[in-house]
């Protein structure tokens, strides 16, 4: 089964999950400005006179940290029920293809924890790249609106972590294709009552996904050297920055902390598309249709 084909499966639990993800991190991604705005209103208040009250400002920022709160605490387990629903009704997919004689039971096995995997995916990874895209899409927007200088600098990074993820992406999904061709195997490993066998199997296992990693801290480090161009920047243009308020500076802070952070680790989190995309095809071949969840899950 597609990516695709399962998102259209499964789009209204999938997407539900997902608007929870949205709402939450739209939320979090509000909360630095609201805090600086809190920051500057209670400098204001214990001026003499008092020139403000904090008692507006802390509230809408009380009121958005609930909803992140609330919200995230919900979809944590709401979450885990839709996926686990979802894994029952792909697992009685593969169960019907060895009944029909069109998949044996050693790949069936290793197939079904093929598509744990694909679930794990949707549960976590697919939530983790909506937020690392939110924090760098927001942060940007936000720190566009205290300086278009900040803005813009940090948008640079944006095509170099293209070219440089679209590289890494297309080196990792041959090493994928190599581990999870040795995965279906792992019955018929075991079955052979061989320890040297299986010493050998996860050798090999062991040196793919070493590529991967050589690869990844490769990634890491190219990124690591355009963000620090970045970090440079920003320093050059905060000393500019002589008409920001506490709280601005504050906010700013945290914007440009949030981009760095998120922008270098969106790459690993892509990673995971690609290896879905290949798992997903050999899920794909002579599988029965997949009945959609009830409308009350």
């Amino acid at each position: 089964m597609k990516i695709s084909t399962t998102f259209r499966t499964y789009r209204r639990p999938i997407l539900l999950a997902l608007s929870f993800v949205l709402i939450e991190k739209t939320a979090w991604i509000l909360e630095p400005t609201l805090f600086g705005n809190v920051i500057d209103a209670m400098i204001d208040a214990l001026a003499v006179p008092a020139l403000s009250s904090p008692t507006v400002p802390l509230l809408i920022w009380i009121g958005v940290f609930g909803i992140n709160s609330g919200v995230g605490t919900y979809r944590r387990s709401k979450v885990e029920k839709i996926s686990l629903s979802i894994y029952n009704d792909l697992a009685v997919n593969i169960a019907g293809e060895v009944q029909r004689g069109a998949l044996d039971a050693s790949r069936a096995s290793a197939r079904a924890v093929l598509t744990r995997d694909m679930i794990s995916f949707y549960q976590f990874r697919v939530p983790d790249i909506m937020e690392q895209v939110i924090d760098v899409g927001g942060a940007i927007i936000a720190l566009t609106f205290f300086d278009w200088r900040l803005g813009a600098t940090c948008g640079t990074i944006l095509l170099p972590l293209f070219f440089i993820s679209r590289f890494y992406n297309r080196r990792v999904s041959q090493y994928q294709k190599q581990i999870h061709d040795h995965q279906e195997d792992v019955f018929r490993i075991y079955s052979s009552n061989d320890s040297e066998l299986v010493r050998s199997y996860y050798d090999e296992i062991a040196v793919w996904k070493q590529k991967i990693a050589n690869a990844g801290a490769l990634n890491f480090g190219l990124l690591r050297m355009f963000l620090l161009g970045i970090f440079l920047i920003i320093l050059w243009v905060a000393i500019d920055l002589d008409n920001f308020t506490t709280g601005n500076i504050y906010s700013i802070a945290a914007y440009v902390w949030t981009f760095i952070t998120s922008s270098e680790y969106l790459p690993e989190q892509l990673e995971s598309w690609t290896s879905m995309k290949e798992i997903t095809g050999r899920l794909e071949s002579e599988e029965a249709p997949v009945a959609p969840l009830s409308p009350g899950t």
